[in-house]
């Protein structure tokens, strides 16, 4: 917990409107992998697609310019970024001149880069852009129609059984909660699972995403959890997890991960986000 209760997250923090990239703090990915035994050589592809809401800077003529952001952290990079560092540095550009859309662009993709140890992709549009962006459903078999009854709210990983059926299946669940690993805040979320092998029993799959509403962890984290443990348990021939989180501060985090190299999910909003 060193590395988490050295970051800005959980404590007061001074509002900064003057650019500083020093205010990112990375997290090793490692740290968590080694927990749940992710092997060196990656299991899966994938990202972690985060969205900013609140991003303003001024030009060069003191005038506020607003604009919404989308940044993708690959999954090989080796650090993630604390959210909370991640907001603070987004308000440092409240007050700085910035001349163009591009600059502030190239600016905030150099030092994402920087602190995640790998290029991550920076997309700034204005509001007028992004306004025909529609809202989505995830697409498949909704588990939450299931009738269960549920009485264990830490990760239960026993939940998931397969049986004697070879099937291809998209599911996906709203039940999705976990909490902040060091506020306790709640993180709320929906989770998309398509896979093909032994068919995965839908009532423990639930009761499986329903037992992390206690539990204490990063969303990235939390998917290469769900990832890691259907790929040891139930090892279907190909699996992809993809989670979208609700909005908090200003940005929502929606990682995904794969054992298929063109699995690469629309970033469309759902309708919590």
């Amino acid at each position: 917990m060193k590395y988490v209760t050295s970051s800005p997250l959980g404590k007061k923090s001074a509002y900064i409107s003057q650019y500083q990239p020093d205010l990112l703090f990375p997290i090793p990915r490692k740290i968590k992998r080694d927990e749940i035994n992710v092997p060196e050589l990656l299991p899966f592809k994938g990202a972690d697609i985060w969205n900013g809401f609140e991003i303003s800077w001024l030009n060069n003529k003191g005038k506020p310019v607003v604009a919404l952001g989308e940044f993708i952290f690959p999954c090989t990079s080796p650090n993630i970024i604390e959210s909370k560092s991640f907001k603070l540095y987004l308000n440092s550009f409240n007050n700085t001149h910035i001349d163009s859309l591009a600059m502030a662009r190239d600016r905030m993709a150099r030092d994402l880069s920087q602190n995640a140890g790998s290029e991550v992709k920076v997309n700034l549009v204005e509001i007028s852009e992004f306004a025909n962006n529609p809202l989505d459903i995830f697409s498949g078999i909704n588990l939450d129609k299931q009738d269960i009854t549920c009485d264990n709210y830490t990760v239960a990983s026993n939940c998931l059984i397969i049986e004697d059926e070879k099937i291809s299946e998209s599911l996906y669940s709203n039940l999705l909660k976990s909490n902040c690993l060091v506020t306790g805040q709640p993180d709320w979320g929906s989770v998309f699972i398509e896979y093909s092998g032994n068919k995965i029993n839908h009532e423990g799959l639930l009761k499986y995403i329903v037992s992390f509403r206690n539990h204490n962890e990063f969303h990235e984290q939390c998917v290469e959890r769900i990832f890691m443990d259907i790929l040891t348990r139930c090892a279907p021939e190909k699996l992809s997890v993809y989670a979208r989180y609700t909005r908090r501060g200003g940005l929502d985090i929606n990682p995904y991960r794969s054992t298929e190299s063109d699995f690469i999910p629309k970033n469309n909003r759902l309708c919590r986000q």
